[in-house]
């Protein structure tokens, strides 16, 4: 039997995040995937700050022209 469950590993256990009916000391497989989110490489909230400041100044002092054009959501996906 094949099923496809979340858990989340906790003080060195798997948890699943729904009811899941095996007996007790079934063995299982797992395929363990990367978190979704990376945790960010600067943590310092200063240094966040300053690292915002300086690409907002950037956006301000480039902006995108009137002219530029516009495109839409096939577009930037290449679909036909």
């Amino acid at each position: 039997m094949n099923r496809r469950l979340t858990a989340i590993y906790r003080e060195g256990g798997f948890f699943p995040q729904q009811p899941c009916d095996l007996p007790e000391e079934s063995e299982v497989s797992l395929i363990v995937q990367g978190p979704s989110k990376r945790p960010p490489e600067i943590t310092d909230p200063e240094e966040i700050g300053r690292i915002l400041q300086m690409v907002t100044e950037r956006m301000r002092r480039n902006p995108l022209p009137t002219q530029a054009p516009r495109f839409t959501r096939d577009d930037l996906h290449g679909r036909p």
